[in-house]
């Protein structure tokens, strides 16, 4: 019984510290990267809501969010959803809603405006 505990003790701190280093990994991206300095306000709140909320994002905030490049894309995403703020949230539709969100912008960026 005492084996167990000290194994369950050892699980714990094995995830508590993978988290950490997570959290730790994401935020030296984002320190390296300039990443929060990169949107503006209206723009990050934008992207926000459609990735964590329900929502749509402009094409003019598309522009800012692949002008943040992927890297700093993925790890702000990230470090938000380590947010204890946001514990109740299922980080698997989180990140294919971040894909999604990323690869619509994308597209909108690289296709051709409509000649007048």
């Amino acid at each position: 019984m005492a084996s167990l505990n000290i194994y369950s003790a050892l699980a714990v701190l094995f995830l508590t510290c993978g988290a950490a280093m997570a959290t730790k990994e994401n935020d030296q991206i984002i320190k390296d990267n300039n990443c929060e300095t990169k949107m503006g306000l209206p723009c990050v709140l934008e992207a926000f809501t459609s990735i964590f909320k329900t929502g749509t994002i402009s094409s003019k905030c598309c522009g800012e969010l692949v002008g943040l490049g992927k890297v700093c894309h993925s790890a702000l995403v990230k470090r938000t959803l380590e947010n204890p703020l946001f514990k109740d949230l299922s980080p698997a539709r989180i990140i294919a809603k971040s894909i999604q969100t990323w690869n619509n912008c994308l597209a909108l960026i690289d296709s051709p405006s409509p000649s007048a």
